[in-house]
């Protein structure tokens, strides 16, 4: 069974995710940096700087929500990047960002479903996806999509919340995530279901091992995973 945001609802998942991004849009940047102490900043950065050695020239930002790991692989110095989301209420915020750094030429953001992107086959040096696709309807297609717009000897690097193993980490982390991050979550962004939604799917999540089996089966090869604090996130790196 999909874990959904918004429970009493019969909307699929995709339609309650793009309602949901909708509603916490304004507040998403603050709450992102703000719940995870801006230990975010330093993820994003080492999974860019992974792609550092092949100099990618175009980049499909996948679940690109307000533009911040677009923004990012800036640092890469590509020709192109292209962002897709569901959710025009987080696209809007991120266009506005990009428009402030004067970045519209290079960074484009486009309304779009991940796992049927209107893009052509074996279009990109590089694809990349950071927190967006725990909230995929159907991860294996969305993954799939993503293998089939690479290029052949591209890249996929998806950065994505895990599960710490260890003692005492790990409960104190589950403390933390299960009971504190929902009531900040839920009185900054007024949406209640939104940051209950965040612990339940982590743990609904197939991390680690689990998500690179799937990874492969999306046709992805050399799969590796890197684990950063204590396992609170992993970076996944695929080669087509």
């Amino acid at each position: 069974m999909a874990v959904v945001p918004y429970k009493d609802k019969d909307a699929s998942k995709r339609e309650q995710i793009a309602e949901m991004f909708d509603n916490v849009s304004a507040k998403y940047d603050f709450l992102n940096h703000f719940l995870s102490a801006g230990i975010d900043f330093y993820w994003r950065k080492r999974a860019i700087k992974l792609l550092q050695p092949e100099k990618p020239q175009t980049i499909l930002d996948i679940a690109t929500g307000t533009g911040d790991f677009a923004i990012e692989a800036l640092k890469l110095n590509p020709t192109k990047i292209i962002g897709v989301d569901i959710s025009e209420g987080m696209l809007a915020v991120g266009r506005e960002k990009i428009k402030k750094m004067g970045k519209e030429n290079v960074i484009e953001l486009r309304s779009g479903d991940s796992t049927n992107l209107m893009l052509e086959t074996n279009s990109f040096d590089a694809v990349i996806a950071s927190f967006g696709v725990r909230n995929f309807e159907n991860l294996l297609a969305g993954l799939t999509e993503m293998c089939r717009v690479t290029k052949p000897g591209g890249t996929c690097v998806v950065l994505e919340f895990s599960k710490p193993k260890t003692f005492p980490f790990k409960q104190l982390y589950n403390f933390y995530f299960r009971y504190i991050l929902p009531v900040i979550g839920r009185m900054v962004s007024k949406d209640a279901s939104a940051y209950t939604y965040l612990p339940e799917s982590v743990q609904a999540f197939p991390d680690g091992n689990d998500f690179l089996k799937v990874y492969e089966q999306a046709g992805f090869k050399n799969t590796k995973c890197i684990p950063l604090t204590f396992g609170i996130c992993s970076i996944y790196v695929g080669k087509k």
